[in-house]
């Protein structure tokens, strides 16, 4: 593999950085796992329909796996401190491709807890935002935050390429078809990986993006064990403020956006008469503006105070998730309009997050550490994701729950004015598996 790398980043390297290229493999990858994560929204109405289940128990099978996407995260990116991006993100695709298949036999509630809860969402762990943290923390210098805007809005990527598709493929032949496109998917991205993913550019004989060529790389620390790492991160971040404020809005963001919408929207959809495949192409346009709005949040946090973009940015999606069950009643326009202001800011909160985490931890404990607040991010999906699944089985309707979800995002704009930002580097000693 090294050989192959170092002949494309010497032949490319007078036009632009091999930084670029480790985005866009990684981009792939994410991308690969948010059309796996978006897959149980279009299962949740088939299910009930072959198996009987109802949406509580269908809900909670999901459920773990949004709370198991968030509390592998931490792990995972002290495992790549320790044993390296590569081999921990081949893992993960494989544990994706190994998991959607075998869902294809599923007939029992238990068998989606294990297939789409467990296996699923640690694969999903590491393919997540920790991984993106992690890739921008060890190639970028400067632009950080575009890099880190680019690799975030490959989940909403996943969204406009995915799910009309799979919409279209479970009315047609299935909810089983889906399962095997998404393992298919998974496993092409397998090679990728293996052949032009680097540990870090000093394999390269390469300096960090916008590095000074005369500064020189940080010695390698003594390996140390995963857990080890992310514990003691846990440990010495708990003890500030700083981290409690950007783990609750955090748990805010999962809340309103994986947990709820990424979930039950189509379900929701259903609800007003509005097919499959047109609650998948209203979620598939939130996506293409989400990735306008992600990418444009990334520009962003490279000039402007991420507190107060963190600020705009839940107070905007708490009113517009306040105006969803009216959107509903207002005809053509209402959807439009809900979808327009929530897609713009989807998860554009995800750069000034990464942000605030690098200047408040460090560099090196930032990925580490980032991971806990992605565990606060998605125990608040899964929170979510059973509420929301519970009180539709209990009114019969989703609108409480889009009260609860905007009114939590307007208390998560408040909180973020109050994050100081002051540097507290070094948290900890990592391990250096660059």
């Amino acid at each position: 593999m090294k050989p192959l790398i170092s002949a494309i980043a010497a032949r490319t390297g007078h036009r632009f950085h091999y930084a670029w290229i480790v985005v866009g493999i990684t981009f792939l990858v994410l991308l690969a796992a948010a059309g796996i994560r978006a897959t149980p929204s279009v299962m949740i109405v088939p299910l009930e329909h072959e198996f009987g289940w109802n949406r509580s128990t269908i809900s909670f099978a999901i459920s773990v796996n949004i709370a198991l996407y968030g509390l592998i995260g931490p792990f995972s990116a002290a495992a790549m401190q320790r044993f390296g991006v590569r081999r921990i993100v081949l893992g993960a695709l494989v544990l994706l491709s190994l998991g959607t298949a075998l869902s294809s036999w599923m007939t029992m509630p238990w068998q989606m807890v294990l297939t789409w809860g467990l296996i699923v969402g640690a694969g999903s762990g590491v393919a997540a935002n920790t991984l993106a943290a992690t890739i921008v923390s060890r190639w970028f210098e400067t632009r950080r935050g575009l890099a880190m805007g680019l690799l975030t809005a490959s989940a909403a990527t996943g969204q406009m390429v995915f799910l009309p598709l799979m919409a279209w493929m479970v009315e047609h032949f299935g909810w089983r078809s889906v399962t095997w496109l998404v393992a298919g998917v998974a496993a092409l991205a397998i090679p990728l990986v293996a052949l032009f993913l680097p540990e870090g550019p000093e394999q390269l004989k390469l300096k960090l993006l916008g590095q000074y060529a005369d500064v020189p790389a940080a010695p390698a620390a003594k390996p140390r064990n995963p857990l080890v790492i992310a514990f003691s991160a846990l440990g010495s971040a708990v003890k500030l403020r700083d981290f409690w404020l950007l783990f609750f809005s955090f748990f805010v963001c999962g809340m309103s956006t994986n947990g709820y919408i990424g979930t039950q929207f189509i379900a929701m959809c259903g609800d007003y008469g509005i097919s499959a495949v047109g609650g998948a192409s209203l979620l598939a346009t939130m996506g293409i503006l989400d990735l306008i709005g992600t990418t444009l949040s990334g520009w962003l946090s490279d000039r402007y105070n991420p507190r107060i973009l963190l600020f705009w940015y839940y107070g905007l999606r708490g009113l517009a998730l306040l105006f969803l069950p009216h959107a509903f009643g207002l005809g053509y326009y209402g959807l439009p309009i809900f979808a327009l202001f929530y897609g713009l800011d989807w998860i554009a909160t995800v750069p000034p997050t990464v942000k605030l985490a690098n200047d408040i931890f460090g560099r090196m404990a930032a990925p580490v550490v980032f991971g806990w607040i992605v565990a606060g991010h998605q125990l608040g999906a899964a929170t979510a994701t059973m509420v929301a699944g519970s009180m539709r089985a209990s009114l019969g309707n989703y609108d409480l729950s889009s009260m609860i979800m905007g009114a939590a995002c307007l208390v998560g704009a408040v909180l973020v004015l109050r994050i100081k930002g002051e540097r507290h580097e070094p948290i900890l000693p990592l391990a250096g598996a660059h």
